[in-house]
């Protein structure tokens, strides 16, 4: 693979391509999560000062998938995280998923869309670590408060999260690697074109194309991603 020359700065983007071969249900996809509930019941502030017990069941739901043990980190997660221990320049791993994989798979990754084991506290702001379900009784962790724990992810007509931050490595990286998105979510649907704008070569990791990059490997991304990084440290 012809890289940048030099290639110090890499920006990975990670969708819901990769935690979908872990198991995990998707939100875009035929059969997806949103073929089978409305967004706006559950994924919008408004959904949520309209019916909070509708919008925590939906999370709580989501939180136990997660927790599944036949959920595991798959090869591409894996594959990430050495890349991130191994690198020698600069690496920013952001993930428009919710769930902790790249975590558990010993990444440190950036979660622009928030996480979905975290809740936050509506009386004191506080975002806390969250295992298992959330009731109407539930304690935030910070405050001692019962007024309400919302899941501490992005919905709908909210700003995600570290946009400056993003900005700032797009405008700096050498190499921008997109996995596993449907690359239709703005703002991360514009992140490959704002990195090529400023000289970074590009590459897709998917199923199938989506945009325009200077490379694309079509493919699972647990067969597909080992492979670039392998290539990507030799």
């Amino acid at each position: 693979m012809t890289l940048p020359s030099p290639c110090h700065s890499i920006v990975i983007l990670t969708g819901a391509g990769i935690s979908a071969e872990s198991g995990l249900q998707t939100f875009r996809d035929v059969g997806g999560i949103w073929s089978q509930v409305r967004l706006e019941d559950v994924a919008t502030p408004q959904a949520w000062d309209r019916d909070r017990a509708r919008v925590t069941a939906f999370y709580n739901a989501r939180r136990q998938q997660l927790m599944d043990p036949a959920i595991q980190p798959n090869t591409a997660h894996l594959a990430l995280a050495e890349l991130q221990r191994r690198w020698a320049g600069d690496l920013l791993l952001v993930t428009q998923n919710v769930d902790d994989l790249h975590e558990r798979a010993g990444s440190i990754a950036f979660h622009m869309h928030g996480r979905l084991d975290q809740v936050r506290c509506v009386a004191c702001g506080a975002d806390s670590p969250w295992i298992g379900e959330v009731t109407p009784q539930s304690r935030c962790p910070a405050c001692d408060a019962t007024a309400g724990l919302r899941p501490s992810v992005v919905w709908f007509g909210e700003i995600p999260h570290g946009l400056e931050r993003i900005d700032r490595a797009l405008s700096e990286c050498d190499l921008f690697i997109a996995i596993g998105t449907s690359g239709t979510v703005y703002p991360a649907a514009g992140f490959s074109a704002a990195a090529r704008n400023h000289g970074a070569y590009t590459i897709e990791v998917n199923l199938e194309a989506t945009g325009r990059f200077d490379r694309r490997l079509v493919g699972p991304a647990t067969e597909t991603v080992p492979t670039l990084v392998a290539e990507l440290l030799a």
